[in-house]
């Protein structure tokens, strides 16, 4: 069988690796706030709690908050494949 996935809105953004990051969303900060979200290392690195366990976002990986509140990272090439911005 093949499937198709069904098209949904999330929210990201690209991180620069920058801890003070202006473009930050709230719900990341949020996130950051709650202990979810540590940064460590040389070079920087992001390392997010999620439901499959810790994963680690290196600088130029997106940050995506899912459908769910969840938020996880993604390697550029996947998230330019799968995603498009969303027109207003």
């Amino acid at each position: 069988m093949k499937y198709r996935k069904k098209p949904v809105v999330i929210q990201a953004f690209k991180w620069t690796g920058d801890i003070d990051q202006l473009e930050d969303p709230e719900w990341v900060v949020e996130e950051i706030k709650k202990g979810n979200v540590t940064f460590n290392g040389t070079p920087i690195t992001m390392k997010i709690k999620t439901l499959e366990g810790v994963m680690t976002a290196q600088i130029g990986d997106y940050i995506i908050q899912g459908v769910n509140g969840e938020i996880y990272p993604c390697k550029p090439d996947i998230f330019e494949k799968t995603y498009e911005e969303e027109m207003k």
